[in-house]
């Protein structure tokens, strides 16, 4: 499967250039002089140095650049958005930063700030700002990319980003579709590239000892995993949706890409598109995608999923905007018995696995039916999961090894496809059942359930 990016003059926000003259904008680019010299990096000098894009810095991605820029072989050198600048996304940051923390302008200041203190001079230059992100992958200085967009962005600028060579830590839920998913990986895979999802509890030691001592028996047999996440926390408008004017620091239409035309509302963008279905699968997507990942992990499914996946009455309100389900509830059943169920509840990311012989839970922290369950070790011939604790920095040293990171594209994809099976059993309020070798709806409703597993993109952008 291939997903067909239109060239970036086509794009109807952009000033129209030629293929030649972007080419050659590209090739300028790339031969531009490395802003760090070797001096200050001693064994971090250019030749072992990552340098880095950072496409989408709003609240997360800024949250995700921070965490690269402060490992000393790495060097941002481009951030892209379609926003220039805003504070809109709320104040993740207290750091005395004096101007919005968000947006490719904001990210270039503070980028550019940071070296600036790190190399001892007044000012520094040396990183670029996009609006669009294929120009940002056009460049062949660029060894990895992050990509903390909306939904809907991860799989064309994932797809975009392995056929440019570069490898991609790439946010959670990894997809919106199943079927973007599965390009997510022949992409990845086809051209060799490292990609880890953002699912960073993979990286928490206590989430790992909670999955150790699970893979190892220590609370029995498993009879049930319960998921619970929040419910939506902001309100939808309850307006008729007339087109608001579109801010001077947002290109609306990059925003939207490949997803439907629809007229701009304060509402539809930034951290809000998590609770509208053409950008997110909502919080079962959002926050289910971390606690369902260790349900994969705990219970040694990573390679795998559900068998049958059962609506339990998730609610769709009928709100003018806000169209995922909320409060959301499903029940899945993998092939060896194992069951899981989540639901919409007060606590925002919560997983607790009951046993023959207790109960472990984890929501940050591991919490045990009896203490001493949290001071058992695990010993050397017993079950040892991937160990990571940086999630970042995972990332970065296996871009220079090439080594598997701690959530790659396919434990990405299997971990975000229970949730979208999810989402389809809620909207079908139905019974499904799955084959997750072939990634297929089978037996009832199976036809009007598969037709669900992918979307069709707004021109110029196809799957």
């Amino acid at each position: 499967m291939r997903l067909a990016l239109p060239m970036p003059d086509k794009h109807p926000a952009m000033k129209r250039i030629s293929r030649r003259q972007f080419l050659r904008t590209a090739a300028a680019l790339a031969v531009a002089p490395t802003i760090i010299p070797a001096r200050v990096l001693g064994k971090n000098a250019p030749s072992n140095r990552i340098t880095m894009g950072c496409i989408g810095v709003g609240g997360m991605g800024m949250r995700n650049l921070r965490a690269a820029m402060a490992n000393d072989d790495v060097q941002i050198i481009a951030a892209c958005d379609a926003v220039s600048a805003s504070n809109e996304y709320g104040h993740w940051f207290k750091d005395g930063w004096q101007g919005p923390w968000f947006g490719r302008d904001s990210a270039k200041k503070i980028v550019e700030h940071h070296y600036a203190q790190q190399t001892g001079r007044e000012s520094f230059k040396g990183c670029s700002a996009y609006v669009d992100f294929r120009e940002l992958l056009a460049r062949d200085d660029i060894d990895a990319v992050t990509n903390v967009t909306p939904d809907h962005w991860h799989a064309p600028i994932t797809v975009a980003a392995a056929r440019a060579g570069k490898d991609i830590y790439s946010e959670k839920p990894l997809s919106l579709t199943l079927t973007e998913g599965r390009a997510m990986i022949e992409a990845v895979r086809r051209n060799g590239r490292i990609l880890q999802t953002g699912t960073h509890r993979r990286s928490f030691p206590a989430a790992r000892h909670m999955c150790e001592l699970i893979r190892n028996g220590r609370i029995g047999k498993l009879r049930k995993a319960t998921v619970e996440i929040g419910k939506n926390h902001r309100e939808g408008p309850k307006d008729k949706l007339e087109a608001h004017p579109v801010p001077p620091w947002l290109d609306y239409e990059m925003w939207l890409g490949p997803a439907p035309s629809a007229p701009y509302h304060k509402d539809r963008c930034l951290y809000s598109f998590r609770f509208i279905s053409d950008y997110s699968g909502g919080n079962v997507t959002n926050l289910g995608a971390h606690m369902i990942d260790l349900v994969q992990w705990a219970t040694g499914h990573d390679d795998g999923g559900p068998v049958e996946v059962e609506d339990l009455g998730g609610v769709f309100p009928p709100e003018a905007l806000f169209d995922v389900a909320n409060p959301a509830r499903f029940r899945c059943r993998y092939a060896d018995g194992t069951e899981v169920e989540l639901f919409s509840g007060e606590r925002s990311a919560y997983v607790k696995f009951e046993g023959e012989k207790g109960w472990l839970a984890f929501d940050d922290r591991m919490t045990a039916s009896d203490p001493r369950l949290l001071r058992e070790t695990i010993g050397p011939n017993e079950i040892h999961l991937y160990e990571s604790s940086d999630h970042m920095r995972n990332f970065l040293d296996c871009v220079k090894s090439r080594r598997e990171p701690a959530a790659p594209v396919e434990i990405g994809h299997r971990s975000a496809a229970v949730c979208h099976l999810g989402n389809i059993a809620m909207t079908l309020r139905a019974k499904l059942q799955w084959d997750p070798v072939a990634e297929r709806f089978i037996g009832k409703n199976a036809e009007r359930a598969n037709q669900l597993l992918h979307r069709a993109y707004r021109g110029p952008w196809t799957l």
